[in-house]
């Protein structure tokens, strides 16, 4: 008898354990495509204001990815259960590329703005990615698998901005560098794709696919709604990337205004944010969701995140000691070099706070409620999507992740707006309340 309970024992624990081998080739492949995006996210407003882009063109711009992924990742989560994860991976990789290489060519704003569309439009490759981790994985360790993919975002926002710096500083500031350099590593995550990753979901599944679903339609996204399990976790990965892209999109403008950090504070803090959502993601998560189960870790998370939103709205205004005010005037006025830029600051007008109160209780502060905010905004993500995909078949996980993909580029286009308009007409703090 002991041995017949021993075996079942081991394949138990084997059960609990996460497939490294499986799920490496996506994550490598994720976090090669995504540093192509963090390579160019930093830029972009610099980018648009070279070509003399207003202050709302910029924002406008911002929105544009999300909106058109808005569009694009449910077409391609639905039509990689159709038709395969691979295929469909591949296609969204070579429109991303496309993306990038009229970005490095563009001879006016609006190529910019098609730039981005098209790369929206190719957004999908994330939604499609998660379908993969979802096969490649069971109930126990699908959360783990799903926080992978949340780790390399997280590295991907850590190496992007510092790959940017290094190729603006070998070309002397040509900002159309990043985007060719973004471009290659779209090329190399092409070609990993095509040489190394496995087909995931299989024909038959396929075949269950096409007789159970049309590609897309809005209507699907009102149906997903209105499904008595899914609608409320759509609406809480709507909810809660409202609050964390907000947060995310509204730190740098919040740090000048209350701490006086310019561009180097902020990229330094960035990366701080980064470390700890890779950690989370990349790997208390697993051990949290077999310890305490989905639902009770999207509780967790909401009620962190909570908390990291209400201290940074308290952070007391105290900029640190190597603040000065003359010099942070200095550096948002400064004129730019390029052909017809304007400054990027045109028409922004930042209220920096006083260099005659300095100290370190606000940094202090400020790196203290980050920690919550980074766990709640690394636990939810993949918890949610873990959760989403154990109550729907397997043949319809990619359209369900893609709907869901969907919710998150809405929320990625709203939360600055939303965010912006407090900030303006309240006090920098509002957002964050």
């Amino acid at each position: 008898m002991s041995e017949s309970i021993q075996p079942t024992s081991a394949a138990a624990a084997a059960d609990d354990k996460l497939d490294f081998k499986k799920i490496l080739p996506i994550f490598v492949i994720v976090l090669i495509d995504l540093l192509g995006l963090t390579i160019i996210i930093p830029l972009l407003p610099l980018y648009a204001a070279a070509y003399g882009a207003t202050a709302f063109q910029i924002g406008l711009l911002g929105a544009t990815y999300p909106i058109f992924q808005f569009i694009g990742a449910p077409i391609l989560g639905r039509l990689s259960d159709r038709y395969g994860r691979r295929p469909v991976l591949l296609v969204s990789q070579v429109g991303t590329l496309i993306g990038f290489l009229i970005l490095g060519f563009a001879p006016s704003l609006l190529w910019v703005f098609i730039a981005r569309a098209i790369d929206g439009l190719s957004g999908g490759n994330i939604a499609t990615a998660q379908a993969v981790v979802t096969d490649s994985t069971n109930e126990k360790t699908r959360t783990q698998g799903l926080g992978l993919i949340g780790a390399a975002f997280g590295l991907g926002f850590i190496i992007g901005p510092v790959i940017a710096f290094l190729s603006l500083a070998a070309t002397g500031n040509n900002y159309h560098a990043p985007a060719f350099v973004a471009a290659g590593f779209s090329v190399l995550s092409i070609l990993l794709t095509w040489f190394w990753l496995e087909e995931s979901h299989p024909p038959e599944k396929r075949v269950q696919a096409m007789q159970k679903k049309s590609a897309f339609s809005f209507g699907a996204m009102a149906e997903a709604l209105r499904h008595p399990t899914i609608g409320i976790l759509l609406v809480l990965i709507f909810a809660q990337q409202i609050a964390f892209g907000g947060f995310e999109q509204l730190l740098s403008l919040f740090t000048l205004t209350n701490l006086g950090l310019g561009a180097r504070g902020n990229s330094i803090v960035f990366v701080y944010v980064g470390i700890i959502v890779v950690m989370v993601q990349g790997y208390f998560i697993g051990k949290w969701a077999r310890k305490w189960g989905d639902r009770r870790l999207i509780l967790l998370g909401l009620a962190t995140l909570t908390l990291g939103m209400a201290l940074m709205a308290v952070t007391p205004k105290v900029p640190p000691p190597f603040y000065s005010q003359a010099e942070m005037q200095q550096e948002l006025s400064v004129a730019r070099t390029l052909p017809g830029e304007t400054p990027p600051t045109q028409g922004v007008a930042a209220d920096l706070p006083s260099d005659a109160n300095t100290g370190w209780l606000g940094l202090a502060w400020l790196l203290v409620a980050m920690v919550p905010a980074a766990i709640g905004g690394g636990i939810l993500q993949p918890s949610i999507n873990s959760l989403i995909t154990k109550r729907v078949a397997a043949d319809e996980r990619g359209g369900i992740l893609g709907i869901s993909a969907a919710f998150l580029s809405a929320a990625n286009a709203l939360a600055p707006l939303i965010g912006a308009a407090l900030f303006a007409a309240f006090s920098p703090r509002a957002p964050f309340w």
